[in-house]
């Protein structure tokens, strides 16, 4: 429920928050100046927490203190009340944006559980495992953001949340390719590799062939196969809501970089100038309205 206003722009929890998600988060950034300044803050308390736990393996040695970052987050969702919990300017955020706003712990607790698997080099066993895995990581994010905007309609952005989810997060690990597979890391789903005639080793060789492209192109189907579906539900939400999923109109641009000429996936980087993107972001949030 929402909890009394007060003035964020002083609060040096919101404004680090704001900070990070600004350097390790630019779209989600830049889609948020389109969220009410007064609700935009606790957006980006949730994303802060998001960079949070998904960049655990980047700072860690070994798989053993990854778990032991997102126990401290589980016990901080836990039990918000304990130890030096809030001295961690993104746990306060997010601890006050939870409870001003109702954010159920059980979703977060689900995301944490499945970054588990960004800590070792296990392969995504199956095109259902790899949905699974985004959905309670990307979709739950985009399932809170209603929340925070529409309180008195906390469930209407469920429907929308999951495929725009998926679509979006199966985009970011495409264009993650060559980071995420220069260091171990399989998000390709076994079963693809095998209908490609691929397996593991084929991929960690780095080298391009028709068959790793033609797995890539699988995964971009699956991806604006959700988008679409996205794209149909956007406009049964309430207006309020609509702005909190912003990020998502960025895919398309994204995917399309992925088959022009020249593509390498173990090399290219995928991205696209500000500039482009905040005017498709200005233009979604026009038709999206």
């Amino acid at each position: 429920m929402n909890g009394p206003a007060k003035n964020m722009s002083a609060d040096p929890n919101y404004a680090y928050c704001d900070a990070i998600v600004r350097q390790g988060d630019p779209d989600r950034w830049l889609a948020s100046l389109f969220i009410p300044e007064a609700k935009r803050r606790h957006v980006h308390a949730l994303y802060a927490f998001n960079l949070e736990v998904s960049r655990i393996r980047e700072i860690v040695s070994e798989p053993l203190l990854g778990e032991i970052r997102l126990q401290w987050w589980r016990d901080a969702l836990e039990k918000p009340d304990s130890g030096d919990v809030r001295s961690s300017p993104v746990a306060a955020a997010l601890l006050d944006t939870m409870e001003r706003f109702g954010l159920p712990a059980g979703a977060l607790l689900e995301l944490i559980h499945a970054r588990e698997f960004d800590l070792y080099d296990d392969g995504m066993e199956s095109v259902e495992a790899l949905t699974a895995y985004v959905k309670a990581t990307s979709s739950t994010l985009f399932r809170m953001i209603p929340m925070i905007l529409d309180g008195e309609q906390p469930a209407s952005g469920l429907g929308v949340s999951q495929y725009g989810g998926i679509a979006y997060a199966l985009t970011g690990l495409l264009r993650a390719f060559p980071w995420l597979s220069a260091r171990g890391q399989m998000f390709i789903p076994l079963d693809i590799l095998e209908k490609h005639g691929l397996d593991r080793a084929d991929v960690a060789a780095g080298q391009t062939t028709p068959a790793i492209l033609g797995a890539l192109s699988d995964l971009r189907g699956l991806a604006r196969d959700n988008l679409d579906v996205f794209l149909t539900r956007i406009e049964c939400l309430p207006d309020v809501c609509r702005a909190g999923f912003l990020p998502i109109s960025l895919c398309e641009a994204y995917l399309r970089q992925m088959e022009k000429p020249g593509y390498e996936p173990f090399q290219t980087v995928v991205q696209l100038p500000q500039w482009r993107r905040q005017w498709i972001l200005w233009r979604a949030a026009r038709q999206w309205a």
